[in-house]
């Protein structure tokens, strides 16, 4: 199997690891990732600016890349709910585009709803913290409050835990944001830093060593603050724990 692989910008300018773990663990599993070397932000950002004239031309530049895979997967759970939701307001009444969202997938829901992964051949024997974004959670529901309610639990969490040796730490507040937010965390940065400081704490009383998550956006902004207060957590994505686990 063949998808088409969209590399987000934080993962290009600053975490391109995540992009090749997310390239093993889809080789790991059978599946070949192809990378359109034109493709480029998905629009995100200027989206929550405000400047929708900017959005629609990425969401057609996004179109013309990416039209043609059966599959779209990106390590991000935030690119994919803009995508998936948002580029609605911009292209309407085309079957096509419509078929393009409705086949785009964070990268662990591809693997648990799309192929079908229940269990991860790996090992990690360390204690982490699951942090879920507000877009995979709120956005995509990865994990919903109905799925919560009858015990099923998060795809995704399943998803790590089927690790040899890895421990899930339990949270206080599993579904609160970080704080992140996109342009809030620019504009309100106090209350920001305020939140993702909360959310630390969360995972640093239950012992984690390792914080872990599908939005590298959300991740970065723990992690800068783990290294403004020197605090002895390491920050993961999801996609490198896997990729960890199976090398």
């Amino acid at each position: 199997m063949q998808v088409g692989l969209f590399i987000p910008c934080y993962i290009d300018q600053l975490y391109p690891q995540i992009g090749m773990a997310s390239v093993a663990v889809l080789e790991s599993l059978g599946v070949t990732p192809v990378y359109p070397k034109n493709q480029t932000c998905c629009g995100q950002p200027v989206f929550n600016s405000g400047c929708f004239k900017e959005s629609k031309k990425l969401a057609k530049k996004f179109y013309t890349c990416f039209k043609d895979f059966e599959y779209i997967v990106a390590p991000s759970a935030s690119c994919v709910h803009m995508v998936r939701h948002e580029y609605g307001r911009f292209i309407q009444n085309d079957p096509e585009f419509t078929r393009l969202q409705s086949n785009i997938f964070e990268l662990s829901e591809f693997i648990t709803n799309i192929l079908k992964v229940e269990k991860i051949e790996g090992k990690f024997p360390h204690k982490v913290g699951f942090h879920q974004s507000c877009s995979g959670l709120r956005g995509l529901r990865l994990g919903t409050s109905s799925e919560l309610n009858e015990n099923k639990g998060s795809k995704v969490k399943s998803l790590l835990q089927s690790l040899e040796g890895i421990e899930l730490v339990s949270l206080n507040r599993s579904d609160e944001c970080c704080g992140f937010g996109g342009t809030f965390s620019i504009f309100e940065e106090a209350l920001s830093s305020f939140m993702g400081m909360d959310r630390l704490r969360d995972h640093e009383q239950a012992g984690a060593e390792i914080i872990t998550g599908y939005d590298a956006s959300c991740l970065m902004h723990i992690e800068g603050l783990i290294k403004r207060n020197k605090k002895n957590l390491k920050i993961m994505h999801i996609a490198e724990i896997l990729s960890c686990a199976i090398s």
